[in-house]
């Protein structure tokens, strides 16, 4: 099938690579031309514009975009509105809040799909995690583009009506925030307890068969590898938070309690007003880890 393709960053490209790697025609952009280069020398067509994206794209446009949460999307949209009709669909691949995909949902001439993508840039050889809201029939229209993008067919899903994908992804970083924070917890008890220990090779021998085996964990193995049991200069300062604030804030909304994820994002914002020095073993921890899945810059000291 022929899509096209918005937004060329990091995960954007693993979207265009991906696409074409399973046969798929893509159009892209970005408004980088030399990312635009060099999707056309891997094989995609190259678009100047949106509006020229959408001329290539002819009738019954499948269109994905993959551009920052917020204005930019509205303003991909902005553009595309002239040449959108119901037949059409669009894709929401970035984290955008629910009730902002519910909102474009309504508001878009096209099919609306939100399209939570877990995995990040460390996951593009095996593909993403797709959660998926929207109208089914556009979802079974765009299914062998989310077969490519995605681990296969067992690695995408219609999780509901509009909002529900990004609702799913939303929590689901609640959750990482929250297991994050017990292996940086777990982590930092043992590095300041009893014993000299190789924490890699502890990683390491609970990755293989131990109840608390997880990609994080062998994420940890990776991070103790490269920067030592000590973590080197890696600083306690944990970025991000606004997937993790929604999640708090919807729980807040529908009265149930989650201690867990809100000490996870209270320890971010904390690591935040200490500096970046060596401070807490765990929120360094956490630090390497979001370089190790989503390959985000590693604040040091």
């Amino acid at each position: 099938m022929q899509l096209g393709v918005i937004g060329l960053g990091r995960m954007g490209r693993i979207v265009v690579d991906r696409l074409l790697a399973a046969g798929h025609d893509v159009v892209a952009f970005d408004i980088d031309e030399e990312a635009v280069a060099a999707a056309a020398d891997a094989g995609g067509i190259p678009a100047e514009s949106i509006p020229a994206l959408a001329e290539a794209l002819g009738a019954e446009k499948r269109i994905w975009l993959m551009v920052p949460a917020g204005d930019p999307v509205d303003a991909a949209l902005e553009e595309l509105d002239p040449s959108l009709t119901d037949e059409d669909v669009v894709i929401d691949g970035g984290n955008s809040h629910f009730e902002a995909s519910v909102r474009r949902a309504e508001s878009t001439p096209a099919a609306y799909l939100d399209c939570g993508t877990s995995g990040g840039p460390a996951g593009a050889e095996l593909g993403f995690s797709l959660m998926i809201g929207g109208p089914e029939w556009a979802y079974e229209a765009c299914t062998p583009a989310f077969d490519a993008v995605a681990t296969g067919p067992a690695g995408h899903d219609r999780m509901g009506p509009a909002g529900s994908g990004h609702y799913v992804k939303m929590i689901h970083n609640g959750v990482e925030y929250a297991l994050m924070q017990a292996y940086g917890e777990g982590f930092e008890l043992l590095y300041e307890g009893r014993y000299d220990l190789d924490l890699e090779a502890v990683a390491r021998t609970w990755n293989n068969g131990a109840v608390i085996r997880s990609w994080l964990l062998e994420l940890c193995e990776e991070a103790f590898r490269e920067e030592g049991s000590d973590l080197g200069d890696v600083a306690d300062h944990v970025a991000g938070g606004s997937t993790g604030t929604w999640t708090v804030q919807e729980a807040l909304e529908q009265e149930v309690p989650l201690p867990l994820i809100y000490a996870a994002l209270a320890e971010r914002f904390d690591s935040r007003s200490t500096g970046d020095g060596t401070g807490r073993f765990s929120r360094r921890l956490a630090n390497r880890l979001r370089y190790g899945f989503g390959r985000h810059e590693v604040h040091r000291h």
